[in-house]
């Protein structure tokens, strides 16, 4: 994983929230295709996390980073990575 690719986009990019978007669409079909294999979902939580942090470590550095995730417990607790499906 240490090898970066660089991608050049076809178009303009896309505002923020629909950048966002489309890459959250794209990971949930990744995941998707390694669960079909067989890949177990904690082992692709943990990757995706490492993907993750080395990624923002890349582009905003350790401190930064570190203090983004400092955070993160009182998130995870108040639900905000919870999903919850509506019952009708």
């Amino acid at each position: 994983m240490s090898e970066r690719l660089s991608y050049q986009p076809t178009r303009a990019p896309l505002p923020d929230q629909e950048q966002k978007q489309a890459a959250l669409s794209y990971l949930n079909e990744a995941w998707a295709e390694a669960r079909h294999d067989g890949v177990d979902g904690d082992c692709l939580a943990q990757a995706s996390l490492f993907a993750a942090f080395a990624e923002l470590v890349g582009t905003y550095g350790e401190d930064a980073v570190a203090k983004f995730v400092e955070g993160l417990p009182t998130r995870v607790r108040n639900g905000e990575f919870s999903l919850t499906l509506a019952r009708q």
